[in-house]
């Protein structure tokens, strides 16, 4: 059989297990390819952004393939989701962990051994313990999946070490093919990756790194606990995230929200395990709206309904950022995203990596530098985002930013400020940092300045009565517009490519209003469902029976249905399983089990609003 003949079987195959089991007609971006790797046994890394169906390009052919699909997972909470939203559609699967009791861990093992698994879901340093990889050389394996693979790259966010086990794992399985899964990796972690984990002349897929359904706005932050709720009001009943800087911020921001009426929980590692579990589970049973927490909560949380993701603080990288805004939306319905940040954030984060050394050090006050100029940056949030991973975004506007919504409060005299910040870095001959050049022109009596003689130039306290902080952030909106560039080991300032435009006034860049209100965003909720009101309240009917339904088997509401579903459901009001099965997210298994009910609560809907012209 020719390639090209196998390769139509396995797309079939393929196809048709997707749309029996998970209810989708078609693939998305880069599944299709990343599927036929497993299939056809060759290596692949595969980077999609959160909500791009990473999951499903081992799942489906793991299913279709010979043999047990072996999963390397970070957590319980996400195995078990996994586990049961697998199991919800009829693939057998399970996961080995620690809160397993010795007769179901035994359970597992007479499953696999007689071939009735589909897929085993382990952490690495669980899965590579000495008698377990015993246990798998005996059994049939068709291929490992590695999922959050950007854990085993130091050079990546969320480094863990015993992720680098599963690099003597692939010497113990060398017959085995490795296929890992991350959502945010730059091309240098991508690298460290397929080193890492051995793999052999893997087929790289690279997805988009832009998420267009997210809308991005960053501001400065005054009176946090007002801003919050500005944008809580927003999304009334929805879920959120908000990621907070320290523990304490955390615990003072969700005693202000519950005392406003918001069902909030608290998740740091200060907290017990217990109460960490129990806030966790309220939030993806969605007996919780919202969940504050530290950079402790939310690897691999597969909660799809995520509707915004606050940061009452700068992240410590862009990676961080775009990984942590990336739990919002993953259902692809519009979802936003806002951070607020100050200047002492950077140097809360600065203290809190202080123990770093030599090249780990160098990364990390580079990660902060960049994170910094993004919150500092007039441009299109989604250029800048697609752009650090190295990709081109070609939009000129995005429409889904506070930039390019013109949300952003610009200075009438930019031109004149920038004229006089790019002449300030000629005259102390572009030899010396921001900080010092910020000094210079707020008139600092530091004696580096006396002694350079730099207290006597035109453009000293030339911009007196500003702070550093913002002549500060001014620069770096220069050097993202080129007017000026940062040069050399110690970050001197120097002239951009268009300095010579700014002197002769033929470019004006933009810069920030100094302390100004931001405007209020103009764009009002993004309404992710945009339903009419008589549509929002059978969407809202259908949500509480799916949390019933949820409850009664103990998984997450969004394992019976995500809210593409639900809304699918209201808008087409399906009468018999025919039209049921045509239901995003429908496949052959939940519709026997839910057709019936979800039907029957459709019908009963219509039926007593018929007097309004709603009819199935």
């Amino acid at each position: 059989m020719s390639s090209e003949e196998t390769a139509g079987q396995h797309e079939s195959a393929l196809r048709d297990a997707l749309k029996q089991y998970w209810g989708y007609p078609n693939f998305r971006p880069l599944q299709q390819q990343a599927m036929e790797a497993v299939m056809s046994q060759h290596d692949s890394l595969v980077v999609l952004p959160t909500g791009g169906g990473k999951s499903l390009c081992y799942q489906v052919p793991g299913l279709i393939r010979e043999g047990l699909m072996v999963v390397v997972s970070p957590l319980i909470a996400l195995m078990k989701d996994q586990v049961d939203a697998l199991t919800e559609i009829g693939i057998p699967a399970a996961a080995v962990n620690s809160s397993l009791s010795f007769e179901e861990r035994r359970d597992i093992v007479r499953r696999v051994e007689s071939g009735e698994l589909k897929m085993l879901y382990a952490a690495p340093e669980r899965l590579c313990t000495e008698k377990m990889i015993d246990f798998l050389k005996r059994q049939k394996i068709s291929a490992v999946a590695v999922d959050e693979a950007h854990c085993i790259s130091s050079w990546g966010h969320n480094f863990r070490p015993e992720y680098r086990l599963l690099g003597e794992l692939r010497e113990h399985l060398p017959d085995i093919d490795f296929h890992a899964y991350t959502a945010t990796a730059t091309e240098q972690v991508r690298d460290d990756i397929c080193r890492q984990l051995n793999l052999h002349d893997p087929l790289v897929l690279v997805g988009s790194f832009d998420r267009p359904n997210l809308s991005y706005r960053v501001q400065r932050r005054k009176k946090l606990h007002d801003q919050v709720k500005t944008v809580i009001d927003r999304h009334a009943d929805e879920a959120g995230i908000i990621y907070c800087i320290s523990r304490r911020q955390v615990d003072e921001l969700t005693a202000k929200l519950q005392e406003s009426g918001h069902r909030a929980v608290a998740y740091h590692a200060g907290l017990e395990n217990e109460v960490r579990q129990r806030a966790q589970e309220a939030f993806l049973n969605e007996e919780a709206d919202i969940v504050v927490a530290t950079v402790a909560f939310g690897m691999g949380i597969d909660k799809p309904n995520v509707r915004y993701v606050l940061h009452a603080s700068a992240t410590k990288s862009i990676e961080n950022y775009q990984q942590e805004t990336g739990r919002a939306g993953r259902d692809g319905l519009p979802s936003e995203c806002v951070l607020f940040h100050s200047g002492n954030d950077f140097a809360t984060w600065r203290r809190m990596l202080d123990d770093l050394t030599g090249e780990a050090a160098q990364a990390a006050e580079e990660q902060l530098r960049l994170q910094s100029r993004f919150c500092n940056s007039l441009q299109c949030r989604h250029k800048a985002l697609v752009e650090h991973f190295g990709q081109e975004f070609e939009v000129e506007n995005c429409g889904a930013c506070d930039v390019c919504l013109g949300e952003i409060e610009v200075m009438d005299d930019s031109l004149v400020v920038a004229q006089k910040i790019v002449s300030c870095v000629y005259r102390v001959d572009q030899r010396f940092g921001a900080d010092y050049v910020a000094g210079v022109l707020t008139g600092s009596k530091d004696q580096r300045i006396l002694d350079n003689g730099h207290h006597e130039l035109s453009t000293y306290n030339l911009l007196q009565g500003y702070r550093k902080t913002t002549i500060r952030e001014w620069i770096d909106q220069l050097i993202d517009q080129d007017c000026l560039v940062r040069q050399g080991e110690y970050q001197t300032l120097g002239m951009g490519p268009r300095s010579r435009e700014v002197f002769n006034g033929d470019y004006a860049p933009r810069l920030l209003q100094a302390a100004a209100r931001e405007k209020k965003s103009r764009a009002s909720k993004p309404d992710a469902t945009e339903l009419s009101p008589m549509e929002r309240e059978l969407f809202d009917e259908l949500r509480l029976l799916r949390r019933d339904l949820a409850s009664e088997k103990g998984i997450a509401p969004f394992i019976v249905f995500g809210d593409a579903s639900l809304i699918d459901m209201v808008r087409r009001r399906p009468t018999n399983l025919s039209e049921f099965l045509g239901i995003q997210g429908v496949g052959q298994k939940k519709a026997d089990q839910y057709a019936a009910i979800f039907l029957k609560r459709i019908a009963e809907f219509c039926e007593s609003h018929a007097e309004v012209g709603w009819e199935v």
